[in-house]
């Protein structure tokens, strides 16, 4: 459905009790499960993920190609691809995204804006509950 590629490994982690203040740039993949207050930004040289687990939470801007979102994002997010929402997912901010996927549960206070190129419509999809 999405371009299936290969997904860039996660080589860093920001664990659960962890603060870090400050703003964090990371290259490839990044699992964030503590608290950050500052932007997270990927390296825009290469593919990267971003995992922010249902512990996290980031105070600050967020941006990568890929991010997968279960915890709370209070400032704008920014995906050049693929931004997923998974059901605890809470954003405070704006949202850019090429593609978007969201699950039942999830909440965005802020406007979503597609990242178009030329005249192209964006692909959204709602995860259905697989009962």
């Amino acid at each position: 459905m999405f371009n299936k590629k290969k997904q860039p490994p996660i080589k860093s982690l920001i664990a659960e009790g962890s603060r870090i203040a400050g703003n964090v740039t990371f290259t490839d993949g990044m699992r964030i499960d503590g608290e950050v207050k500052g932007d997270v930004h990927a390296d825009e040289s290469q593919p990267s993920l971003l995992v922010i687990s249902d512990a996290a939470v980031v105070h600050g801007s967020v941006m990568a190609d890929h991010i997968i979102i279960n915890g709370q994002v209070k400032g704008p997010v920014h995906a050049q691809n693929l931004l997923e929402l998974q059901p605890k997912a809470r954003i405070e901010g704006d949202v850019q995204y090429t593609a978007l996927e969201m699950h039942q549960g999830a909440l965005i206070t802020g406007q979503l804006r597609p990242l178009l190129e030329g005249e192209a419509k964006p692909t959204l999809t709602l995860a259905a509950n697989n009962l």
